[in-house]
């Protein structure tokens, strides 16, 4: 009885397990690019598992709205983020990598934000969009 009892203990410890590890997969991300786009904040979701960017993105075909998955809202926290540093409306530069699928949609990597400031990894020598938000 014990023997079954730690086998079933051991199998449901390696299920879960397994599905933790594929939760976090970033397969349908194309890391190997990085996109930068110019836009307004439509939402920011603070949510779990990932917080999420809603972004209005001007183009050549009107408005295409695009969601950009950042890290989880505990691990942002941590990193001094707050839910109420993205509102709608704010004019922001953010970079990501694309879905390989060509869905509007990416992994976020950096933002600047409407007052110049910045999250996550910001290319050098940007100061250009980031005076940029300051005057808009």
């Amino acid at each position: 009885m014990r023997t079954a009892l730690t086998a079933c203990l051991a199998a449901g410890v390696l299920g879960v397990a397994g599905a933790a590890g594929a939760h976090c997969s970033f397969a349908m991300f194309d890391q190997s690019r990085t996109v930068q786009l110019k836009g307004v904040v439509a939402e920011f979701q603070w949510t779990a598992p990932h917080a999420f960017f809603e972004i209005d993105v001007p183009g050549g075909k009107g408005v295409e709205r695009w969601s950009v998955e950042t890290n989880s809202a505990g691990n942002l926290h941590r990193g001094g983020w707050r839910a109420s540093d993205f509102r709608p409306g704010d004019k922001i530069t953010i970079f990501l990598n694309p879905m390989r699928n060509g869905q509007k949609a990416g992994l976020f990597k950096g933002v600047v934000m409407q007052d110049g400031g910045t999250r996550g990894e910001v290319p050098a020598g940007l100061a250009a969009a980031k005076s940029l938000h300051r005057r808009g």
